[in-house]
């Protein structure tokens, strides 16, 4: 690796232009999206022993004839620019988050009562813009599921979690969701959101936590699991030490946004920065602590276990490298093969639409990186923060509300969602397919969406 200075340029490869790409190149993102979405479904027991043979095979379907078609310069860039800046900073900070949180343990009879259950939720809602979306899943996705194991219909309970705790919370500080972080570093205030998304975030959370006490209220009458008697053991919390560590991890995803290290290391062409790499030497450090401090009979007790960062780490390791052509097509704006889509942002004398920036940026980050994603929809309304802040405040409120509040669609749209699926699917809960938890989003979310479209950006 070559070292560079803040002041030097990394441009010495060619770059890939997203306007040479035809949508031929998205088969195989689609194709991972899908077998994600079938295979449990018709070949579980295949799909549980082989889905990261299945997530790599992907990858090379769309590699081989990139290398061959672009050179291996540019594929060689692309992919580590995708590893290197994208998907190692992801994982990092998903173990460092999963290991961390995983060692907070609640003890004492918590009851899943329709009040409690809400409480916790409503509890979480509030702390994802403090410890982000994942923080805020990995830490109370173990209590909400102990609390309702005794429960036989719960899949509700961890798919209003998903919404709520594991997008919706995290719309007020840059803090909570990476998109909104993207947005810090561009220039956009660290306390904007609050000021601006505010409304529309208490709307759907209060929309979403009444529709959920109601609904959960109906299953727990007609549930026909008994309340388990009361074990005898004190409220409490073990592991306590993981808190503090918890703020040291959201202290060194901070630093990184605010320390200019002004030194990178270039890697065929890719700038590796001193601040991102401090970052997660410090995630991986927080989560070695915490695997240290932390007896291994209390993680076990909580029902910690591995396998669902590793799920994550294999499935989005295809995502992530599938997802380049079409993260580049989106890029290309009008010059790419999108170009309908991109013109529906605009009326034709330039001036935004912020109901499609609320859409198209809300569906599109349902299926694809949420985070470059937004920082595409905010280059397309011109880019400039000031400007964003004040005259066209209310669309860069669109582009943010529709990034992080329409992560929830599907499983992939945000990280958290697909973690906190496998690890209820890990402790015994049965919940929906793919396209089973579109219905619920559809159902739930889509007419939410459309109320807040009428109501903040007509």
């Amino acid at each position: 690796m070559t070292p560079l200075t803040s002041g030097g340029t990394s441009n010495i490869v060619p770059h890939l232009n997203g306007a040479d790409l035809g949508l031929l190149w998205i088969i195989p993102f689609a194709g991972v999206l899908l077998s994600i979405a079938l295979l449990p479904l018709t070949a579980p027991k295949f799909w549980h022993h082989h889905y990261g043979k299945i997530a790599i095979a992907w990858a090379l379907a769309f590699f081989v004839p990139f290398v061959f078609t672009f050179g291996p310069a540019i594929a060689g860039y692309e992919f580590l620019h995708t590893l290197l800046l994208e998907y190692l900073p992801f994982i990092t900070l998903l173990f460092a988050l999963f290991t961390v949180a995983g060692g907070v343990g609640i003890t004492g009879r918590l009851v899943g009562t329709p009040v409690v259950n809400t409480g916790l939720l409503l509890f979480g809602t509030l702390i994802a813009s403090i410890t982000g979306t994942t923080g805020a899943c990995m830490l109370l996705i173990g209590p909400v599921l102990k609390a309702n194991r005794w429960r036989r219909k719960k899949a509700h309970v961890v798919i209003f979690f998903i919404f709520l705790v594991g997008n919706i919370g995290g719309s007020l500080t840059p803090l909570g969701d990476p998109p909104l972080f993207l947005g810090f570093l561009k220039g956009v205030d660290f306390f904007w959101t609050l000021q601006n998304i505010l409304p529309e975030t208490l709307v759907s959370a209060g929309i979403l936590l009444t529709l959920f006490f109601a609904m959960d209220t109906w299953y727990y009458k007609h549930d026909k699991g008994k309340e388990p008697p009361h074990d005898g053991e004190s409220f409490g919390i073990e592991g306590g030490v993981n808190l503090l560590l918890l703020v040291g991890v959201v202290g060194a995803v901070l630093l990184s946004g605010l320390w200019d290290g002004g030194i990178a290391f270039i890697l065929h062409g890719v700038d590796v920065d001193l601040a991102g790499l401090t970052r997660d030497v410090l995630l991986l450090v927080l989560a070695g602590l915490s695997l240290w401090l932390t007896p291994v009979k209390s993680r076990l007790h909580h029902g910690f276990s591995w396998a669902p960062i590793v799920e994550v780490a294999k499935l989005f390791a295809g995502i992530f490298a599938t997802i380049i052509p079409a993260i580049a097509v989106l890029r290309a704006g009008t010059s790419g093969a999108l170009a309908p889509l991109v013109r529906l942002v605009s009326t034709p004398d330039g001036q935004p639409v912020d109901a499609m920036y609320f859409w198209l940026t809300g569906l599109l980050s349902s299926f694809l990186d949420n985070a470059p994603t937004y920082l595409v929809f905010f280059n397309l309304a011109g880019g400039d923060p000031v400007q964003l802040m004040t005259d066209y405040a209310t669309t860069l409120a669109a582009i943010s509300a529709g990034a992080v509040f329409m992560g929830a669609n599907t499983y992939i749209g945000n990280a958290p969602n697909f973690m906190v699926k496998a690890i209820a699917e890990e402790r015994g809960v049965k919940m929906p397919g793919f396209f089973g938890y579109m219905l619920w989003s559809g159902a739930i979310l889509g007419p939410l969406f459309i109320l807040l479209t009428l109501l903040f950006f007509r």
